[in-house]
C-alpha cells in the first residue's frame, strides 16, 4: 500500500521567522502519493532529468494504463502521473523498479538533483556535471544519513553557464573550466598554482551564503553529500526541524566555513573563495561572510544565465578582505562565453556536427502520444536518452545535422513548443480545477484562452492593486493588463482623456500613444523577458524561481503583479574560473 500524505503546510512569507517543523514534509513521491481532486498523483524523481527511451516508455505505459493519459513536468525536472486509482501502488512500484527508476525505495523522494540540461551538448561546456549528478545519486541512495533529508531539499549542479545555479539550491556545485587550479589534498589553500586534476573543479555553495569552496571535480559529488550531512546536523542542533538550508534560524545558519570543517574531516580538499566583481575572497570569519550576504540580499534583480556572481558592496568586500586576507585571490572576468540558452526551444549546435533538440511542453503537460514520439526520436535518431529540464522542457541529444530540422518540425506538428517566439514560451500554470480542489478556477483553460487571444495575461479583468506579499501590483481597472514596458492601448472613449500614471514598476507617468487595435491573434501583445505564471490560489504551486509575472485567481477575478525575490539567486561561476595567485 501507498503511505498516506499529511496535508501540505502553508508557505512561509518572505522575511518572516523561520518555521518550526514538528513533522516531515508532505512532498509526494513514487510510493507516497498525493490525493487530489482528480485521483492520486505520483511524482517520479529523475536526477538531472535523465532517462532512457526505455524508461520513458515505461512512464508512458504507467500514464496510459494507470493514469489519465498525460505526464506533467515539474520545475525540478521530474515527471508526475495524475489520475491514479487507489489500488495502483504495487503495480506502479513494480513498473518503476523494472525500468530502473526506483533504485532505493527509502531514498526515492530525496533524489532531487538539478543539473544544467545542455551540459556537454553545446560547444562550450563539458559534460562533467552530468557525471557528477549520477555519482551524487549513487552516493545518496547508499547513504543511511541521507534518509533524514526532506523531499524538498535540492541539489543543483551548474555547468558554469548560470542556468540552474539561479534556481535556489540548498547545495550547489558550479563547474569551473578544466585546468582551473584545485586543491590536491584536504585543507584550505591560498598559494599559487595548485595543480589541476582531471574533471576540472567546482565551486560548492550552501543556501544563500556568498562564500564558496573550490573542490576538485572528482570530489564534487562526495563534497555535495557531505554538505547535506552538515545541514542535517545543523538542523538537528537548531531544534526547528528545518527542511531546507534557508529555513535555518540565524544562530544556526549553515555556511561554507561550517561545511569546510566537515570536508576537512572527510579528507576532501577545498579552497575558500567568495564571489565579488573583482576579487574572489575566502571568508574565514563568519561575521564577515554574513556582512557580504546581507549586502548581496539587498538586491532584488535576478541573475541572468551566464552572469558573474552578485557583488558585495565596497564596504562588505573590504570587510571580507580584512577578515580573510590570507585567502584572498584576484579574479578578472573576461568576455562571457556565448552559452546556449537552456530554457529556449530549438536546435542546439554541438561539437563535430552533432545536434540536440530542445522542446517545451505547453503549460508543462504532455499527452502519452507526444511523450512516446519524443522517446521514438531519441531511440531512432539520437543517443537513446531524454533530458527533462526545470523549464518543463525536454532535450533530445545526439542527432545528426541532416535529420535535426526535420525531427523538430515533426515535434512541432505534434503540438510541442519548438520556437522561442511561440506565444506559449514562458507561459506556465498550476494544475487548477478540476484537478486541484484548492484552486478557484480552471487556470489552464483561462491561460489557453489568453494565449489564443494573443496575450499572456487576462485580456479583461478586475485588478485588485498592490500585493505586498509578492510584489508591486497593477492599478485597479478593467483595461487589458500590460506588463512593464509594453505599450498602452488607445485612449478610452470620451473627451480629453489626459495622461495617466504608468502602472507597476514601469518608467513612470506618461501620456498614452495614439489609439490602435487591442491584443489579438493578428496583433499579439509584445513579448517580454519575464515568465508568466497562472495560479489558482495563493500557494502558487510550481511558480518560477526569481522574478516572474504572477497571474493569481482571486474571489473577484485575476490579479496580476510582478514578483521580485527579496533574496537573489545563488551566484553563478565567473565565465572563466579564477586561478590562485600569491
Amino acid at each position: 500500500m501507498l503511505a498516506a500524505m499529511p496535508p501540505s503546510p502553508s508557505t512561509r512569507p518572505h522575511g518572516s521567522e523561520p518555521p518550526i517543523r514538528d513533522r516531515g514534509d508532505a512532498c509526494p513521491g513514487a510510493l507516497r502519493l498525493h490525493s487530489a481532486a482528480d485521483g492520486h498523483l505520483a511524482r517520479v524523481r529523475l536526477p538531472a532529468g535523465d532517462l532512457t527511451a526505455r524508461q520513458a516508455e515505461a512512464l508512458a505505459g504507467a500514464a496510459d494504463r494507470l493514469g489519465d493519459g498525460h505526464l506533467s513536468l515539474t520545475s525540478r525536472g521530474n515527471a508526475e502521473l495524475r489520475g491514479l486509482p487507489d489500488d495502483c501502488g504495487s503495480r506502479l512500484a513494480a513498473l518503476l523498479r523494472d525500468a530502473g527508476l526506483l533504485p532505493s525505495e527509502r531514498h526515492e523522494r530525496l533524489r532531487n538533483i538539478l543539473a544544467s540540461p545542455l551540459a556537454g551538448l553545446d560547444r562550450h561546456t563539458p559534460p562533467d556535471v552530468r557525471l557528477w549528478a549520477r555519482e551524487l545519486d549513487r552516493l545518496l541512495c547508499t547513504s543511511e544519513s541521507a534518509t533524514a533529508l526532506s523531499g524538498r531539499f535540492l541539489f543543483v549542479l551548474d555547468d558554469g553557464r548560470g542556468d540552474v545555479a539561479a534556481l535556489g539550491g540548498d547545495v550547489s556545485l558550479v563547474a569551473e573550466p578544466t585546468g582551473t587550479g584545485a586543491p590536491a589534498d584536504h585543507g584550505d589553500r591560498s598559494g599559487p598554482g595548485h595543480p589541476a586534476r582531471p574533471g576540472g573543479s567546482a565551486l560548492l555553495r550552501v543556501g544563500d551564503d556568498p562564500a564558496a569552496l573550490r573542490i576538485a571535480g572528482p570530489d564534487a559529488p562526495r563534497a555535495a553529500l557531505t554538505a547535506a550531512e552538515a545541514f542535517l546536523s545543523t538542523a538537528e542542533a537548531s531544534g526547528t526541524g528545518a527542511w531546507r538550508v534557508r529555513e535555518l534560524p540565524a544562530g544556526h545558519a549553515l555556511t561554507a566555513r561550517g561545511v569546510a570543517e566537515r570536508l576537512r574531516g572527510a579528507g576532501v580538499g577545498f579552497e575558500f573563495v567568495a564571489g565579488a566583481t573583482d576579487v574572489v575572497v575566502a571568508a574565514d570569519v563568519a561575521d564577515a561572510a554574513q556582512v557580504a550576504g546581507a549586502e548581496a540580499r539587498a538586491s532584488d534583480e535576478p541573475v541572468a544565465p551566464g552572469s558573474p556572481p552578485y557583488s558585495a558592496s565596497a564596504l562588505a568586500t573590504s570587510a571580507l578582505a580584512a577578515a580573510s586576507a590570507p585567502y584572498a585571490t584576484t579574479t578578472p572576468y573576461p568576455t562571457p562565453v556565448p552559452y546556449a540558452d537552456s530554457s529556449a526551444p530549438g536546435i542546439i549546435e554541438g561539437r563535430d556536427g552533432v545536434r540536440a533538440l530542445s522542446v517545451l511542453a505547453p503549460l508543462g503537460r504532455l499527452s502519452v502520444a507526444q511523450w512516446r514520439l519524443l522517446a521514438a526520436v531519441a531511440e531512432a535518431d539520437g543517443d537513446g536518452v531524454l533530458r527533462l529540464t526545470p523549464w518543463r522542457g525536454i532535450v533530445v541529444p545526439g542527432l545528426s545535422a541532416e535529420v535535426a530540422a526535420a525531427r523538430l518540425r515533426e515535434l512541432a506538428g505534434a503540438g510541442l513548443i519548438t520556437d522561442p517566439d511561440s506565444p506559449w514560451h514562458r507561459i506556465g500554470a498550476c494544475t487548477g480545477r478540476p484537478g486541484c480542489a484548492k484552486s478557484r478556477t480552471d487556470v489552464r483553460a483561462d491561460a489557453t484562452a489568453a494565449v489564443t487571444a494573443g496575450t499572456s495575461v487576462p485580456v479583461s479583468m478586475s485588478v485588485s492593486g498592490t500585493d505586498t506579499d509578492t510584489g508591486p501590483g497593477f492599478g485597479a481597472g478593467t483595461d487589458p493588463v500590460r506588463l512593464p514596458g509594453e505599450p498602452r492601448p488607445g485612449p478610452k472613449p470620451g473627451p480629453n482623456p489626459g495622461p495617466e500614471p504608468e502602472p507597476g514598476p514601469g518608467p513612470g507617468p506618461g501620456p498614452r500613444p495614439a489609439s490602435g487595435p487591442g491584443p489579438g491573434p493578428d496583433n499579439p501583445t509584445p513579448r517580454h523577458h519575464l515568465p508568466v505564471y497562472w495560479s489558482g490560489c495563493e500557494r502558487r504551486c510550481g511558480h518560477p524561481h526569481g522574478a516572474w509575472v504572477d497571474v493569481l485567481a482571486t474571489a473577484d477575478g485575476y490579479r496580476v503583479s510582478v514578483v521580485r525575490p527579496k533574496n537573489p539567486p545563488a551566484p553563478a561561476a565567473p565565465p572563466t574560473a579564477p586561478g590562485p595567485t600569491s
